[in-house]
């Protein structure tokens, strides 16, 4: 399998009918005021920050970015049959991420 680049996201964000997300994903979005076209920004203006090879069904990333109101935002996703699959996104807390948002941060 090929592995999951920003350049291969941007290029399946870049055709709607790429970018599939589920019923549950949809509502979750709703419920944190995302935006599918926050997400497509995040992807767009965004860098792989961690890569979850062994996700089922397909291998899946946690991208960094921005949405289009330049707030960080986390989106997970993942490659298979040439679609990108939103799995969640979200506001990266301040207390699990350092300030660089790309960090997790040593819970103890």
């Amino acid at each position: 399998m090929t592995q999951i680049t920003i350049e291969i996201l941007q290029k399946l964000c870049s055709d709607l009918d790429s970018i599939k997300i589920t019923q549950h994903t949809f509502v979750r979005f709703q419920e944190r005021g995302i935006l599918i076209r926050d997400v497509i920004n995040t992807i767009n203006t965004g860098e792989i920050i961690e890569y979850y090879p062994d996700d089922y069904p397909y291998p899946s990333c946690l991208v960094l970015g921005l949405s289009v109101e330049n707030d960080y935002l986390h989106v997970c996703c993942g490659i298979g049959n040439d679609k990108i699959w939103i799995i969640t996104a979200y506001y990266p807390a301040e207390d699990k991420w350092e300030n660089d948002f790309k960090t997790r941060k040593v819970m103890s």
